[in-house]
């Protein structure tokens, strides 16, 4: 209550001095300062004061009501929660929104221009609502497909590298040191270090160790979407680092080759093909040591 008494003597600068101190201290007051800056540029229409004046001069003197205290308490409790709700309702709107996908899972959702976004395993995106229309950025962590809605600049910012496009729909995984964007329709930008490249659809760009690669598609979507994990020259490690991740198991490496890079296909809803094609390739054994946990050998 007193924390509520502080915030509307606050919202109408009546705070003493010390009073002011102790609420500025509050770990809440930071985002009651964004609301108060926020809302202090909302305006109201303009009104003739004269005309307000007349009217309220020419009513009939009325019989003063008297308010019981519980009254008070009553319309100063409402008041409160009227402001209470007021807050909640902005901050859903200033508070950055995040999304993610936990491992083994894929998450769809809708940005607030109804541009869809399909999370790949242990992935996560946050953007902000309350300014989206004049400025569509987000941050990604993972792999994610886009299908974005036509309308301003659209910016998909990971810590590789940034993507900019104009309704379009693309593909962007940004895990460890590899950063890969594909586009499937329109144009997308590119930006890695100090090179900028434009895709166009059918087109793909993987950057590793300050390394580009460029290749063509013919498919219409991501494999993932269709439960495949596909790779285009990967080492066995990051290979089995995405398995992890479809899967929701770990994986231990007991073999001296981990250069030999892998181009190709694995199911992402049938463990044991997968773990065959793995073991083929790169001549190895695996073993379920458990529901969760797998090593492979060399043979």
């Amino acid at each position: 209550m007193k924390k509520n008494r502080l915030l509307a003597k606050w919202l109408n600068n009546d705070l003493s001095p010390d009073e002011l101190a102790e609420f500025e201290a509050s770990p809440d007051f930071e985002k009651y300062q964004k609301i108060k800056n926020y809302t202090a540029h909302l305006e109201v229409d303009n009104f003739d004061e004269n005309a307000m004046l007349s009217a309220i001069l020419k009513q009939k003197e009325a019989t003063p009501k008297v308010v019981s205290l519980y009254k008070k308490w009553m319309l100063r409790g409402a008041a409160i929660f009227i402001l209470a709700l007021g807050i909640t309702v902005v901050l859903k709107f200033l508070v950055p929104q995040t999304q993610k996908a936990d491992f083994g899972e894929k998450t769809t959702f809708s940005l607030p221009d109804n541009s869809e976004v399909v999370l790949n395993s242990d992935s996560e995106i946050n953007y902000k609502k309350w300014n989206w229309n004049s400025n569509r950025h987000l941050e990604l962590k993972g792999e994610a497909y886009f299908r974005v809605s036509k309308g301003k600049r659209f910016e998909v910012q990971t810590n590789l590298g940034k993507v900019t496009v104009l309704g379009t729909q693309f593909n962007v995984k940004a895990r460890k040191n590899r950063f890969d964007v594909v586009c499937y329709e329109g144009r997308v930008k590119v930006n890695y270090a100090n090179a900028q490249i434009v895709l166009t659809h059918g087109q793909s760009v993987s950057f590793e160790n300050g390394k580009q690669v460029e290749m063509t598609i013919s498919s219409l979507k991501p494999e993932w979407m269709d439960n495949q994990i596909c790779f285009y020259k990967e080492n066995i490690r990051t290979l089995l680092d995405e398995v992890e991740r479809q899967y929701n198991i770990k994986i231990e490496l007991n073999s001296k080759d981990t250069i030999s890079l892998f181009t190709g296909k694995l199911p992402a809803k049938n463990l044991d093909v997968a773990l065959q094609i793995i073991s083929t390739t790169y001549h190895l054994e695996a073993r379920k040591v458990s529901k969760n946990k797998i090593i492979f050998d060399e043979k």
